[in-house]
């Protein structure tokens, strides 16, 4: 009897494979992006996250986070987020004009980053949002896959696509779909990897950027745990320095 790996386990070794590339193909971006996020931050700027559907996981996973730059300001707008409706967020993510209403309420200045985050590179809020922050002099980094973003099977948009509007790309390496397994007698993949490997790029990010401004001598703003001695206390004086 021939061993056949179990596909629970295919998903994992693609994931560890996917994730592992980010240290060889994608690091130059990666890098990149690392030093415009440390070059605001140096200059007193923030770190905007943005992403619609599953990628608004992304956002939220710079946010608040153990161990994570406190100036994230994450762009959380229910509409576009899962719980509020799944095939409204699919709608609403389609929708010309939303992004410069949502741009406008999130009060970026030039000098700021976002991370704006879409596996298929193509959903019409994003690109505009992007255009928007990058003609306002905010820096944009981009998370998509360049797979998805770049098939003739994408679903096809006349907006442009976020990959080219960006001023770093970073590759997820994802497949048209985002699905990567194929399981017998199933005729849909499944098991998305854009998730799991966009956590890990948004984590090396900030490690980076935070090596790179101690390295300066500059010490940023970064989360302790809630849930370790002393962890309250210390994120109550990074949330509230003004309280003695």
């Amino acid at each position: 009897m021939t061993d056949v790996e179990p596909p629970g386990r295919r998903y994992l070794d693609r994931a560890r494979e996917l994730v592992a590339r980010l240290a060889t193909d994608e690091w130059p971006a990666i890098d990149a992006a690392a030093a415009l996020v440390a070059d605001s931050i140096a200059a007193g700027g923030t770190l905007h996250a943005f992403g619609t559907g599953h990628s608004h996981m992304l956002a939220e996973e710079l946010f608040y986070r153990a161990g994570g730059l406190v100036r994230v300001r994450p762009l959380l707008f229910e509409g576009l987020m899962l719980h509020a409706g799944a095939e409204l967020s699919t709608r609403l993510e389609r929708l010309r004009g939303l992004a410069a209403a949502l741009f406008a309420d999130e009060g970026m200045t030039a000098g700021d980053v976002v991370i704006v985050i879409s596996n298929s590179g193509g959903n019409v809020v994003t690109s505009e949002f992007a255009a928007l922050a990058r003609d306002a002099g905010v820096r944009v980094i981009a998370v998509v896959s360049r797979a998805h973003a770049t098939s003739p099977t994408a679903r096809t948009t006349d907006s442009a696509r976020l990959h080219d509007i960006a001023d770093v790309v970073i590759d997820n390496g994802g497949v048209v779909g985002d699905a990567a397994i194929e399981i017998d007698r199933m005729a849909t993949r499944v098991g998305p990897t854009s998730t799991v490997v966009g956590a890990a790029v948004v984590n090396a990010i900030v490690v980076e950027a935070v090596a790179r401004l101690s390295a300066r001598g500059v010490t940023p703003d970064v989360f302790m745990s809630s849930n370790v001695e002393g962890g309250d206390a210390a994120n109550a004086r990074l949330l509230h320095p003004e309280r003695p």
